[in-house]
Order: C-alpha cells, then sequence, then structure tokens
C-alpha cells in the first residue's frame, strides 16, 4: 500500500522598502546627502514588521555604494525625496524601484505607500546642478 502525502508550505513573500530620512523622522529632500535611512520591512499582507535604521555612505548617491547595499539587503523599493538621473538609473539597475518627490513624515508616508495612495511623480530633480572636484556632476533641489 503506497501513502501519499502532499505537504504545502507557504511560501511569505516580504518587501523592504528604504527612506531617506533625517531628523524628526522626516524624509530627506536631498537623497545623495541624507542622514541615514530607515528600512521597512513589510510582511505579505502588508503590514510593517520592522524597521531600522542604516547608516548613508560618505559621498553622493549616485557615486555612493548605496545602490550595492540596498541589492544586498533585497531592498526593492525606495521612497525617494529629490533624487537625480544618475542615482535612480543605478537603484534602477540594481533592481531597486524608486518613488520620486515624496515628503513628509517618514511612517506616515510608508503607510500610505502600502495603501496604495503615493505614486511616483516621474520627474527627477534638476533644480540646479553643483560640480564635484572630480568633474562629477549631481542635479539637486
Amino acid at each position: 500500500m503506497k501513502i501519499k502525502i502532499n505537504k504545502t508550505i507557504k511560501r511569505i513573500e516580504i518587501m523592504r522598502i528604504a527612506v531617506p530620512t533625517k531628523e524628526n523622522n522626516q524624509i530627506d529632500a536631498h537623497f545623495g546627502h541624507c542622514e541615514f535611512y530607515r528600512i521597512y520591512t513589510v510582511s505579505d499582507q502588508n503590514q510593517v514588521i520592522s524597521n531600522e535604521k542604516m547608516d548613508s555612505p560618505q559621498g553622493c548617491g549616485c557615486k555612493s555604494n548605496i545602490a550595492e547595499v540596498f541589492e544586498s539587503e533585497g531592498i526593492k523599493v525606495m521612497l525617494a525625496g529629490g533624487i537625480g538621473d544618475g542615482a535612480v538609473n543605478k537603484l534602477n539597475a540594481h533592481g531597486v524601484s524608486v518613488i520620486r518627490n515624496c515628503q513628509g513624515d517618514v511612517t506616515e508616508l510608508v503607510q500610505q505607500y502600502l495603501a496604495g495612495k503615493v505614486k511616483d511623480s516621474g520627474t527627477n530633480c534638476a533644480a540646479h546642478s553643483h560640480g564635484h572636484e572630480d568633474g562629477h556632476v549631481c542635479n539637486h533641489n
């Protein structure tokens, strides 16, 4: 007699979201020079499981290693304030979707995003440019 056992293992999908943050839990409008990142881990039920602080690397966002760090940490979404083309392209190349021109309290922003109330503006920051010592140019607010 053969007994067939059918096991179903529920796979829990999680999402990780990064938010450039400054004092008072506000989104930093200047991605490349934020004080730190707040990293939210979200369950498959769209509930925040945890959030943690990640130090920001030195240097402009598009020249730092933050895209590689996000990729290795499983971060798939970044809710950003002002961000330039170079940084968006680098993050996208590492599997991170960028939702641009966000503002306000970081915790409230993440809740609004999870509720489907935050959409990408489609506009990168290009209000003005400034150069770096090695000829690199960034666009920032």
